[in-house]
């Protein structure tokens, strides 16, 4: 029995990035062996198992077969025969078929160290083609090392296409797809995941409701960079500059989806395209069972984002139908998640990525007038049942108006 490192904490090893999960690979064993010195069994796909002290997974060196569609379409054989070889072919990448040995001694049988030199994301054999979650990993990848320099091999892009036009990424499901897009929005250059998506012809498979931005125009003189794919790309890559959670990553992405259904007759114009999106993104995030929160704040920012940029506009009245639509008073991050993805559009344009955003200010103030107004002087006054609903709701709106009567001055 031989016992390696391997995958992305050699990877990460060698990169000198932090390394915080290890995998480990289980040469010339059986699952009897395993279980005999006190390896606990995992699920039943893979010969998977725990270590008795660390908890950590260590799987039986194995070999794999296609025999059916998607990410789950495959047959595997683990035994003591298979070498370390074998079991490193059927990964994806060069830079994740490495292993280390407890000396620290590297096996890199397909040239990963070379590829990591070269900042070269290349696939290790023709059997990527066979699994379809690759090329949503591949696009992760692709985002997660962008700021080293990283690129992915042509011939590597080419296979991704094949598989994108195959009809492969039918096949898998909505939780494997989340799991590796919410992953991917969260590194540090989320665009370039939709960026490869896109290159290689996934986007239009995935998303195409974000696909359909690309070539679309805005009017030039609110957005300088003019197509609206390009803008979503940059809204998305300011949320990922400014930390922003997954939340707001999603919301950004999807925010202007509707501008992708104006007829070419009215463009660069784009009237209403708040409410003609929210179908969109309620099709999205049904398709690939987002989490609720991300949901409801996808839709919100999605109607409601062109109120955040004209903000000192709104009326008192307006203001207050805002926040309570956001439910403000129970859930205030909520709306401060949505002010920051409002500023995270208007720094989404081209040249004025710097500008100043009072809006988000004002917002927050307007927020918190609101909430001062507190329901027991009027309980005290004798209101109760529907006239104290009523009563609430007109203190309100005299602290918005004094606000923004304040603001003003």
């Amino acid at each position: 029995m031989k016992i390696y490192k391997v995958g992305g904490a050699v990877r990460d090893r060698l990169l000198g990035k932090p390394v915080t999960d290890i995998d480990w690979v289980v040469v010339g064993a059986t699952a009897e062996q395993m279980l005999a010195e006190g390896y606990r069994p995992v699920g039943s796909d893979f010969p998977v198992f725990l270590h008795p002290k660390t908890g950590e997974e260590y799987a039986l060196a194995r070999t794999e077969r296609k025999n059916g569609h998607g990410y789950g379409g495959f047959i595997f054989h683990a035994s003591p025969d298979v070498t370390l070889e074998d079991d490193l072919i059927r990964r994806d990448l060069t830079i994740n078929a490495m292993a280390e040995d407890g000396n620290g001694h590297l096996t890199d049988p397909y040239h990963g160290q070379q590829d990591l030199e070269a900042r070269l994301l290349r696939h290790v054999s023709p059997a990527f083609a066979e699994d379809p979650l690759r090329v949503l990993r591949v696009a992760r990848f692709a985002a997660r090392y962008a700021g080293l320099g990283f690129s992915i091999a042509p011939d590597t892009l080419e296979l991704m296409r094949q598989l994108s036009t195959s009809g492969e990424l039918q096949a898998l499901t909505p939780e494997r797809c989340w799991k590796e897009i919410s992953r991917a929005l969260m590194e540090d250059h989320p665009q370039v995941f939709i960026e490869v998506l896109r290159n290689c012809d996934a986007l239009e498979v995935l998303l195409p409701e974000v696909n359909a931005l690309f070539g679309v125009p805005q009017p030039p003189a609110h957005h300088p960079e003019i197509d609206s794919g390009v803008h979503t790309l940059s809204v998305l890559e300011k949320a990922a500059l400014h930390r922003q959670p997954l939340t707001v990553r999603w919301a950004c992405l999807l925010h202007d989806l509707g501008k992708g259904l104006t007829p070419e007759s009215e463009w660069p114009r784009h009237i209403a395209h708040e409410h003609k999106g929210l179908r969109l993104i309620k099709a999205v995030n049904e398709r690939y069972k987002a989490p609720r929160d991300c949901q409801e704040l996808a839709l919100l920012v999605g109607e409601y984002h062109t109120h955040g940029h004209r903000a000192f506009e709104l009326k008192a009245s307006t203001l207050l139908e805002l926040l309570q639509r956001f439910d403000v008073y129970r859930r205030p991050q909520r709306f401060e998640e949505f002010v920051v993805a409002c500023e995270m559009d208007a720094k989404g344009r081209l040249g004025l990525e710097n500008r100043p955003y009072p809006q988000a200010d004002y917002l927050r103030g307007a927020a918190l007038a609101a909430q001062a107004v507190t329901v027991q002087p009027l309980i005290e006054q004798g209101f109760k049942g529907p006239e104290l609903g009523e009563a609430l709701k007109r203190e309100r709106l005299k602290a918005l108006q004094a606000y923004k009567d304040t603001a003003k001055r």
